[in-house]
């Protein structure tokens, strides 16, 4: 028997006709592959993966949060469809409308799209799974199940003896769900009081009068150390934010992996925090061609893997810091001095805070209110920006990886949408030697996603300028790079 946590059913709560809450990925890969022979690698291996079997078993009356169950009549076959493009050129057209799908609950909550027409030899694999049964971590732990070091496909052990995972009986579901209302109430109590000593770096919640006061007594009251406090995270109105609609559009690209690692060890920065700067000189332009860019710094979601080890059975372990992402800042080299600052200060805090506040919240809700929401978010996303966007940098493998004798050759992930987090997300990932980028729009919002990629391919390139300029004004010689600052891998 397993149950969902708050914060896993609380994605599926969060879907709506506008929302749909997957994680999703656009593998690219160099040789041929058929739907026939996908369908056997998955049969396979599909022991290796057991979110794949399961499917939702709710309560009735939704009075208490679903379970998962092995699904009695689950066929891979069922979950994997073959489309053809007519050029490269439509491929992302067509993973956005696929990308706005919801997922149907009545079966187990993924599926694989195998999408032919590349041309040059190459096919493309969309795949998304609901966000209930997996976060970023957990999903790539499932999709390398999938993966070979080498072309020759690697033996893989048959599946051991196991005891399905069922749900309880309608009667125990009861039971259950009785039980958890008259506990509810202290389990409300204790979910608060840890969120309340993060109040100030909660979005919306950190922008209340006295928020920032609350949180310090909150803490002081709990017997804890003071933290670090943070800057304003009051997020500014842009064109991308507020309620999104049911299309997504979608864009892609990569950019050298050395060329993040030279700006980085040139301005003494981590890795991540050259990511942040990417985006946030992207959006400062995409803002300012517009005539919308804010006096104030746009704030982003960052998640935050909270999980330790690998865990094989999907779950939610995530947590989210709250960041400015310095778009206010004119000046490149500036605004990476504030984006490593800012981003200093966000680790600094996340280290000594409560890294549960996103599922302290989620637990504080009784099932039953959960459902409400979607209308929550939507009036939020009225009143005012949760925070602007999600930013997400996944690191991968710096090796090549091979599906079935074909090899990959970038893998662009994809995240999700929502009236309170705002029209757009950039979600990244480091594989063999580039950072692949997935730029997911709502087009009501952001008609033109592909000038945003383009965006973050120019920001690379002036970074790598401002790097090789920086070591002239030494008078030392630039670092060699495996790539030339033109060695921008576009979608």
């Amino acid at each position: 028997m397993r149950q969902l946590t708050a914060l896993d059913a609380q994605f599926l709560s969060g879907e709506s006709a506008t929302t749909a809450a997957h994680v999703a990925g656009l593998a690219v890969l160099d040789g041929a592959i058929t739907r026939a022979r996908l369908i056997e690698l998955l049969r396979e291996r599909l022991h290796l993966a057991p979110p794949l079997r399961m499917r939702l078993a709710d309560v009735p009356f939704g009075l208490d949060r679903p379970y998962w169950t092995e699904d009695p009549d689950f066929d891979v076959a069922d979950h994997v469809y073959e489309s053809i493009v007519p050029s490269a050129d439509e491929l992302a057209a067509h993973v956005g409308r696929i990308h706005a799908r919801r997922l149907d609950r009545s079966r187990p909550l993924w599926e694989m799209h195998l999408i032919h027409g590349l041309g040059e030899g190459q096919v493309a694999l969309y795949t998304k799974m609901h966000h209930a049964a997996i976060d970023g971590v957990s999903g790539a732990e499932i999709l390398s199940s999938f993966l070979d070091l080498s072309p020759e496909p690697r033996e893989v052990e048959p599946a051991p003896p196991a005891t399905p995972t069922t749900a309880p009986d309608v009667r125990d579901m009861l039971a259950n769900a009785v039980n958890r209302a008259l506990s509810q109430p202290m389990a409300s109590v204790r979910s608060l009081s840890r969120a309340i000593a993060d109040l100030d770096a909660i979005p919306v919640l950190s922008a209340l009068p006295g928020a920032r006061r609350i949180a310090r007594a909150a803490r002081s009251m709990m017997g804890e150390k003071p933290v670090p406090d943070l800057p304003s995270l009051a997020a500014p109105r842009t064109p991308f934010n507020g309620p999104v609609s049911s299309r997504r559009s979608f864009a892609y690209g990569s950019v050298a992996l050395a060329d993040l690692k030279y700006v980085a060890r040139t301005f003494g920065m981590s890795v991540n925090d050259v990511v942040m700067t990417v985006c946030a000189s992207a959006l400062r332009a995409w803002l300012e061609e517009r005539g919308s860019l804010p006096g104030q710094p746009l704030i982003a979601a960052v998640p935050v893997s909270i999980r330790s080890g690998r865990t094989g059975e999907g779950r939610n372990q995530i947590s989210a810091m709250i960041t400015p992402l310095a778009t206010d800042v004119p000046d490149l080299k500036d605004r990476l001095t504030t984006v490593r600052a800012t981003m200093n200060a966000a680790k600094r805090r996340f280290a000594v805070s409560h890294t549960t506040w996103l599922n302290d919240l989620c637990s504080a809700l009784p099932a039953v209110l959960a459902r409400a929401t979607p209308a929550v978010f939507r009036l939020t996303g009225l009143v005012t920006p949760g925070v602007n966007l999600i930013v997400s940098n996944v690191p991968g493998p710096q090796v090549p990886l091979y599906m079935s004798g074909a090899r990959l050759l970038a893998y662009y992930p994809m995240s999700v949408l929502t009236d309170v987090t705002g029209g757009l997300s950039i979600t990244c990932l480091s594989y063999d030697g580039n950072l692949d980028f997935g730029v997911v729009a709502c087009p009501s919002r952001v008609p033109d996603v592909w000038q945003v990629m383009d965006h973050i391919r120019e920001a690379m390139t002036e970074l790598v300028k401002l790097a090789d300029a920086d070591h002239l004004d030494n008078e030392s010689t630039p670092e060699p790079r495996a790539t030339s600052p033109e060695a921008l891998v576009a979608g």
